[in-house]
């Protein structure tokens, strides 16, 4: 096993600040290098680092220059670095490789956009049927891309509306940045140069638009940077969705921090007026797909995903004790499953706070928690299934929020356990 891998059994516990040093006659690993290419490319620091995730600047530094390796239960610190340095998934993924950890957005990596699968094929044709104004904004839980699939998504985009009339704005994570430098960086993403403002950004776009052809404009990470100049481009694609009804197709990505703006944000009128859709759940053509990548037998595609509950992270771990143990029955794989590393933070956050554990210790008693709803005004249930805990699933009386498998329910129960004996 390469050092830094998650064994599957391992299970999880908070550790000193600690990595494993390399051997001389150790080869190189890509870590360092990656992680040093990401941190100079935002000029990120080791001591900004550091104080976000967590651990000692000459930690960081060492994990920089090659002198250690993460230890094998540092994968969350490592994920975290990944979200402080900005990485998209597949950077995310790459990092994650490096250091002998397992992938992040197993199911991201593994669909092309050669071949489109029908979750994106059904998402561009819901925002084509969309009247008067064709935005949909798509929410994704943890351990998806954001959207999912982003490559197949825009690939299938410049097929349908052709290269020349795709663009993805990412807005810019940093804060406090004036008005030129936002709309600067978002008008290079989409190709226009000279632009200035705010105002020249709707110009250009006004521009495009007033030829009568469909533009499509993916948004992802939308609720990220500064919140003034959000609201601005907010602004703008509304208004400019009203003036050139049906040309400008909007697809705004996002997880929790976007359904909050939807909800909770009623300034943001751009998303009062988005319809509001999750991503589908994963299916039978992902999981081959994600079976292929591994090169991993999937003789029982509806089985893996039972017992997965459509986790991306326990179908791969399915796929990959099914390959080592392809005799296993559903009780013996859902024990190890629940002892999967990469799921225990999720678990850990939410129940890090004392008071939260009575509540969670009741509904880990049922199969079943409460109705769904569009918007969960409960936190805990918030954290639960934005971490990828639960899921709404339907049912003959309406939809219900329920754990997403037995698995991810034994490990609650024994993640509540080991933290409850510990020190309050």
């Amino acid at each position: 096993m390469p050092r830094g891998r998650v064994d599957i059994d391992a299970l999880p516990a908070r550790v000193a600040d600690h990595s494993i040093a390399v051997p001389s006659a150790m080869p190189v690993s890509e870590f360092p290098t990656l992680l040093a290419l990401y941190m100079r490319r935002i000029r990120a620091s080791a001591a900004g680092i550091a104080s976000e995730i967590g651990m000692s600047r000459e930690a960081v530094n060492n994990w920089r220059h090659g002198d250690a390796l993460p230890s094998r239960r540092h994968r969350d610190k490592v994920l975290a670095c990944a979200r402080y340095l900005r990485l998209s998934e597949a950077e995310t993924d790459g990092l994650l490789g490096a250091g002998g950890f397992e992938p992040e957005f197993p199911a991201e990596s593994a669909l092309g956009a050669a071949a489109p699968p029908a979750a994106v094929r059904a998402v561009l044709d819901r925002l084509d049927g969309l009247q008067p104004y064709p935005i949909l904004m798509l929410l994704s839980q943890a351990h998806l891309g954001q959207p999912p699939q982003r490559e197949a998504l825009l690939d299938a985009a410049r097929r349908r509306y052709g290269g020349d009339c795709v663009w993805h704005l990412q807005p810019p994570y940093s804060l406090g940045g004036d008005a030129r430098d936002y709309f600067a960086a978002i008008g290079l993403q989409c190709g226009l140069t000279g632009i200035g403002s705010d105002f020249d950004f709707e110009a250009a776009l006004a521009q495009r638009l007033r030829s009568g052809a469909r533009l499509f404009c993916l948004v992802s990470r939308f609720e990220q940077g500064d919140p003034v100049q959000r609201e601005v481009l907010a602004g703008i694609l509304r208004s400019l969705s009203e003036m050139y009804s049906g040309c400008l197709h909007l697809l705004i990505c996002g997880g929790a921090a976007l359904a909050d703006l939807k909800y909770r944000g009623g300034d943001l009128s751009l998303l009062n007026i988005a319809t509001a859709e999750h991503w589908p759940e994963l299916g039978v053509e992902e999981v081959h797909a994600m079976a292929a990548r591994r090169q991993l037998p999937c003789s029982d595609a509806t089985r893996v995903l039972r017992l997965a509950g459509g986790h991306p992270l326990l179908v791969d771990a399915v796929l990959a004790l099914l390959a080592a143990e392809p005799g296993a029955d559903d009780d013996a794989l859902e024990s190890r499953l629940s002892s999967h590393a990469p799921l225990w933070p999720g678990w850990l956050a939410v129940l890090e706070p004392i008071e939260a554990r009575p509540t969670i210790a009741d509904w880990l008693q049922r199969t079943r928690l409460v109705p769904a709803r569009p918007y969960l005004i409960d936190p805990l249930l918030r954290a639960l299934f934005w971490s990828n805990l639960i899921v709404a699933r339907p049912h003959r009386e309406g939809a219900w929020l329920e754990w997403r498998c037995a698995a991810i329910r034994r490990a609650g129960l024994t993640v509540l356990e080991q933290i409850s004996s510990g020190p309050a």
